[in-house]
């Protein structure tokens, strides 16, 4: 799609000034900006962009003829290529939002492998409990990993507010609430007067959770081990 005047009532079309390589041999139109990247990753990686390329084999071919991106921001298609094209051998450390991006796009576009990145990234960061495990559901990423935020709340002192509930499914709601029930009497049978969820031991209090979100490759007290399908 060529840079029309925008006397005529439309709008340049522009190039992006990182992702629109001298060597690529496809281009993306977000937006009003174009992309020129390298196919390659696009169907090695992705299953969605092998059926989408099949049906219009010449899209992408020129700036003409680009292949469009509905649904997508400059920017997050910008953070998404910047997986691959990132200047540095040892990748910087970015945001949450940034990762939260990479993954919303990996899970729509079907790229396996950058989503198990970017979950991998969002596991080093300091992700606020209910944010975290109303994220993971969303994108259908591996319970197991939730455990940490699970014990957070069941160790915190007040319950989860009607906000926070709201949040989160029925189901995780229940379950957090049978886990702290299930603290309390463990804490009070190892002999702890006026005992909380907070005061069970940390191993008991794994054996718990796992138990009520059946969560799968799990072993306790730190020696975790987290199922490979993310």
């Amino acid at each position: 799609m060529p840079a029309k005047d925008s006397h005529n009532g439309v709008s340049l079309v522009h190039h992006h000034p990182d992702y629109y390589l001298k060597d690529g041999n496809i281009t993306f139109l977000v937006q009003d900006t174009l992309f020129r990247v390298h196919r390659h990753f696009f169907e090695t990686e992705s299953q969605f962009f092998v059926k989408e390329f099949a049906k219009a084999p010449q899209e992408g071919s020129s700036d003409s003829s680009a292949f469009r991106l509905d649904k997508v921001s400059i920017a997050d298609f910008a953070k998404f290529l910047w997986v691959w094209y990132s200047p540095s051998y040892r990748r910087e450390s970015k945001p949450k939002d940034h990762w939260l991006s990479i993954l919303e796009l990996s899970t729509i576009w079907e790229f396996p492998e950058m989503k198990k990145l970017a979950v991998d990234e969002l596991q080093k960061l300091d992700i606020e409990p209910i944010e975290k495990i109303t994220t993971y559901d969303r994108y259908s990423i591996d319970k197991s990993l939730l455990l940490p935020a699970y014990k957070l709340l069941c160790k915190r002192a007040g319950r989860m507010s009607i906000e926070e509930g709201e949040q989160l499914k029925l189901h995780t709601v229940l379950g957090i609430q049978e886990a702290r029930e299930r603290a309390i009497r463990s804490a009070a049978e190892g002999g702890c007067r006026s005992p909380t969820s907070a005061d069970a031991d940390d191993e008991e209090l794994e054996k718990i959770l796992i138990d009520v979100f059946s969560l799968k490759g799990r072993t306790v007290a730190g020696k975790t081990r987290p199922s490979a399908n993310h």
